[in-house]
């Protein structure tokens, strides 16, 4: 049995939900994934998959295998990417993932800059407000906002993002600027799903947290919808600051409340990897880490 290859056709059946979607993945018939499968679970004389019509999931054995299986894999590609030379030159593909407006306004350039730096390298960049899995997704780094959960992953921060509450000077002018917090009650709002939902919108007073209910005029369902109806004067909505800032610096839009801002978000680039670093990845890394830090000192 060749047990690498049996690991490697384990964590794909996991990882896609079936011994099916495994077998395409790898371009083999889906009886030698099951007999292959199969010869692991009696060689380690334990059951691995629980088997059902819906959906393949590890047994708690499987579980527990799965990661080692993982990091010997990871081991053994990184072993060949080095003896293939991939440690002495940036080259190859590199998958990214981040945020939608932040990846287009932000990450979209410097990846520009870093391809024509690096020739040899070819990059996928995936755009997406869903949190992605790097390991399972196959993402090399992603970059996050907000706090990051307690993992093995590897972050490094490149700075904040705020959390603005922004109106058009005209909707200010006719219906007054809010001062504090409480003063939202009276005013109109646009929420949308996510940040500046309608449910109690949350600010800080000190070291104390304030909620505050709006009245929402206007319900849609991305931020830069809420933006344009914000510059047409429907009234207040809260939004991240890389969000607005275009709009701030034309004077479309004026930030509100800023003292009552709740704490930043942490704007991270994430990556799994630990010791030794395709030069790819790390010369990424070195690229991009300083022209976001500046990019994000920019938006203050």
């Amino acid at each position: 049995m060749d047990r690498l290859e049996a690991m490697s056709l384990f964590v794909a059946a996991v990882e896609a939900g079936s011994l099916s979607a495994a077998a395409r993945r790898f371009g083999i018939p889906l009886a030698t994934v099951s007999r292959k499968v199969s010869d692991l679970e009696r060689h380690l004389n334990t059951r691995l998959l629980n088997r059902s019509t819906r959906r393949l999931t590890p047994t708690d054995a499987g579980e527990a295998y799965l990661a080692a299986c993982r990091r010997i894999l990871d081991d053994v590609g990184e072993a060949e990417r080095a003896a293939a030379g991939e440690y002495s030159a940036p080259t190859g593909e590199l998958a990214i993932t981040a945020p939608v407006v932040f990846g287009r306004l932000h990450v979209l350039p410097v990846v520009t800059g870093f391809l024509s730096a690096y020739p040899d390298v070819d990059i996928r960049l995936t755009l997406a407000d869903r949190i992605t899995q790097l390991v399972e997704d196959h993402f090399d780094l992603a970059l996050r906002i907000g706090q990051l959960p307690d993992s093995s992953l590897v972050a490094i921060g490149v700075g904040t993002i705020r959390r603005v509450v922004c109106a058009s000077p005209a909707y200010l002018a006719a219906h007054g600027t809010p001062t504090i917090p409480e003063d939202l009650g009276a005013h109109n709002c646009i929420t949308f799903e996510g940040l500046s939902s309608a449910a109690p919108w949350s600010f800080a007073r000190g070291k104390m947290d304030v909620t505050v209910q709006v009245r929402s005029r206007l319900q849609v369902n991305t931020a830069e919808a809420a933006i344009d109806a914000a510059i047409a004067g429907v009234g207040l909505t809260k939004v991240l600051s890389y969000q607005v800032d275009a709009a701030v610096r034309s004077g479309m839009l004026r930030i509100v409340l800023q003292e009552f801002e709740p704490e930043p978000w942490p704007v991270s680039l994430v990556h799994a990897g630990h010791g030794l670093l395709p030069v790819k990845l790390r010369a990424f890394l070195d690229f991009a880490a300083p022209r976001l830090k500046e990019r994000l000192a920019r938006l203050g």
